[in-house]
This record gives C-alpha cells, structure tokens and sequence, in this order.
C-alpha cells in the first residue's frame, strides 16, 4: 500500500491543541503540508499549545468532534483530504467520569468513519493507546498481542479500534491505527486531577512539594518522547495498509520509580519521596515490540529518556512562569 503523503494536501487534525495533536500539528508544518486545520473544543488543549502553529498559517476552529454535523462542516469548509484523529478525554479522566471518558473515544471516531463513508475525506491515521492492551499477557507486546483494557479509557480505545477495523473490513476505507505507547515531553498537561505522572512530579519540586509514587514503583511503562511519536507516525502514514495498526515506542521498559529517580536527578532535588496506595487498574507492566515498525520505515532515532526529561522540566518550569507574571 502507498498513499500519497502530506506534502501539499489538506490536513485535518482533531485534537490539534492537546499534547500529542500539537507537536502534530508542528511537524506537518515542516512537512509542508498545504493548509492545516486544528480541531479542538479545549478540554484539555489550549491554544497557547499551537500559538505558533497559527503564526505559520494553521487555522484553529474551538468545536467538539462529537458533534458530526460541526465535524462535517469543516471538513467540507476545507476541503480536507487527511485526517489526524488525536481527540480523546485523559485515562485520568475515566477515574472522574468513566462513561463520558469511554464515549468520547468511540463517538468521536464513528463520526469521522460515517463521514469517510460519505466520501468526504481521503485518509484516517487514528490514535489509539497501548492502554488498549491492558497488562501484558507477553513481553514485548506485539500488534497481535490480545485487547485487554482496564479503565473506561482504555475501553474506548480499544472498542474505536474495532470499530475502525470493522469498517475498513466491510466498506474498504482508507483508515489505520498507530499505538503510542506512553508519550512525555512538552505540553502535557501538568496541573489537576487530569496531570500525567511526569509533568505532575516535575511541578511537585519545582513548588517545594514532595514527589510521589503509587504502589511498589516497579510497573513500568514504555516512554518514548512526543516529538519521536509524531515523526514516526508520519513516516508510517505513506505505507501502512489500511485497518492495519502498529505501535509507536522505543522498546524501553522503565519502572516509574526510576523515571521518578530521573526527574529528581535532573532537577538536582534530594529530598523525602511520598509512597501511596497504588491505583485500581493500574497497568503493572507495558514493553512494545518495535518489530512491526522496523520493517516499515527501518531504524529510526529516539531521544535519550534524560534528555527528554531536561527538555521537559525546562518546559513546565517556562510555563510556570508564564502563567505567574
């Protein structure tokens, strides 16, 4: 399979404002697409996340994807040829409103694979989660590997996967999925209920605030850096079959007590570390195989873990000081 790539064609991505749909939106600049269209209603995204997007000629339309009447509306409006499906509600956010957290992943994708069907677009380049895999039954986990979720957002995810599949299957669109594994970098949300663990302990020591690990701190994850998961994710767009998925990651498996001991590293702090309970539902362990990926755009670079966390600190220390003055 080649489809053409986004040099010079119309983009659409929904959640352009969030944390991944952002630097999205940054790299398809620098690959020159022809107009980039941001779709976000600014749950989570904001729109100091793609000030620069816009100077460079983005355009932002603040509306919700669950709505498919505004959907379509844009789409047409622009003239879209490719869409970039980043809308989502956060995991943590299952743990507040478990149904609408659920609902969102799945309705905002029903409504882009029904205008598809319409022939409204070309192309569907959908992201899912790893957290569609729930704990690892096998190690590295492989695009085969069982869809097991454990929240409400990994629920979502998995059933928008299906969907997506199932449409593709019987109606021969040109829809896929890539699977980050769990991102860090810039621009992912710090503060609140919502906060990810990384930026959450960065703004912990910066504020003289105790940083914290749930449970024993040996689940561990597979980081890969924000930027390296939209670069691969356009390095696959031109070649990945349709209702084909593949995970984006690094293959690094890090316990959360040594991402913890990283920040803390950096950030030159050496003070006490607070244990808590650890969290119902909380993935124990997540390790991707890269192999799938290899064979689709070969060897590809990744941002040394400590240097993404100094780039990373940087950020919420530079935003902190934003919002203050």
């Amino acid at each position: 399979m080649e489809r053409k790539p986004v040099k010079n064609r119309n983009v659409l991505v929904v959640g352009g404002a969030g944390f991944i749909g952002s630097h999205l939106t940054d790299k398809l600049l620098t690959e020159g697409a022809n107009q980039i269209i941001i779709m976000d209603n600014l749950f989570i995204g904001t729109k100091e996340n793609v000030e620069q997007a816009l100077n460079n000629g983005a355009i932002l339309h603040i509306d919700d994807a669950e709505n498919q009447e505004a959907l379509s509306y844009i789409i047409e409006k622009h003239d879209i040829d490719i869409v970039f499906n980043c809308a989502t509600k956060p995991l943590n956010y299952s743990f507040i409103n478990p149904s609408n957290t659920f609902l969102t992943n799945v309705v905002v994708l029903k409504n882009l694979l029904e205008l598809q069907l319409k022939g409204q677009f070309q192309s569907l380049c959908h992201f899912s989660s790893s957290e569609a895999y729930g704990s690892s039954k096998y190690e590295p986990m492989d695009e085969g590997h069982p869809l097991d979720p454990q929240t409400p957002y990994a629920a979502g995810k998995a059933a928008a996967d299906l969907m997506l599949r199932s449409y593709v299957k019987m109606f021969d669109l040109d829809a896929f999925i890539v699977r980050p594994f769990n991102n860090y970098g810039p621009r992912q949300n710090y503060e609140g209920p919502m906060a990810g663990v990384i930026p959450l302990t960065i703004k912990k020591v910066l504020e003289g605030d105790v940083p914290e690990i749930h449970g024993d701190g040996e689940q561990t994850r597979d980081y890969i850096y924000v930027e390296d998961t939209v670069d691969i994710a356009l390095k696959t767009f031109p070649i990945i079959s349709p209702g084909e998925s593949v995970n984006i990651s690094t293959g690094q498996q890090l316990s959360i007590k040594y991402v913890v001991d990283t920040i803390v590293h950096v950030m030159n702090y050496n003070g006490n570390i607070t244990r808590k309970p650890q969290r119902t539902a909380d993935v124990q362990s997540h390790r991707a195989s890269t192999e799938k990926l290899q064979t689709l755009i070969g060897q590809y670079d990744k941002t040394p873990f400590k240097k993404g966390i100094t780039d990373t600190v940087s950020w919420v220390k530079t935003e902190k000081e934003r919002k203050e003055t």
